[in-house]
């Protein structure tokens, strides 16, 4: 047999019923006008609220690329072994990518560095496996990539290595040009 207070009501007499009616109406309206009130008042920081500074805005209005206006009769400035290394080199060589020995990694640079600095400069101009020819920048020249070369053997301490590729002298203008 079951308990009868088991099926007994909360609500007993109809005054117990109006106030929990009235109170069902109220509670949240009086809920709803406080959350309201806090919501409008007041400064309260919000996500995204240092989207106005003036820095995050110097972000958002600065140019998406650069452009350099170069002259194509200028002598072409040849760039250092760290800045090729930097522009072209550092994307796989930092992280290992597709097989590249690690810059500074021993380890990885000693059976190539046993085939010779000259092996190591012609695959770098050439490509070998997953390394396109130049690093993938074919704007690069080969003194440069040479520079490259050299910067990332002196790295692991190579004896081998050249120095630094110079770059070669310039004609002199007044000179008659070879028939």
């Amino acid at each position: 047999m079951s308990d009868s207070n088991e099926h007994e009501m909360f609500i007993k007499t109809p005054k117990q019923l109006i106030y929990v009616v009235i109170a069902a109406f109220i509670v949240p309206i009086v809920i709803i006008i406080l959350l309201a009130k806090y919501v409008a008042t007041g400064d309260k920081p919000a996500a995204g609220s240092s989207a106005m500074t003036e820095e995050a805005i110097a972000e958002r209005l600065k140019p998406i690329a650069k452009l350099d206006f170069v002259d194509s009769n200028a002598p072409k400035v040849l760039k250092t072994g760290a800045e090729v290394y930097n522009l072209a080199c550092a994307a796989c060589h930092t992280t290992g990518a597709a097989g590249a020995p690690k810059f500074g990694d021993k380890g990885q640079w000693a059976a190539r560095l046993g085939k010779g600095y000259d092996t190591l400069w012609q695959n770098a101009v050439k490509g070998i496996n997953a390394m396109p020819a130049k690093g993938g920048n074919p704007d690069l020249d080969d003194i440069e990539v040479a520079r490259a070369v050299a910067h990332m053997t002196k790295e692991v301490g190579s004896n081998d290595t050249a120095p630094e590729p110079k770059a070669p002298a310039a004609a002199p203008a007044d000179a008659p040009a070879a028939k």
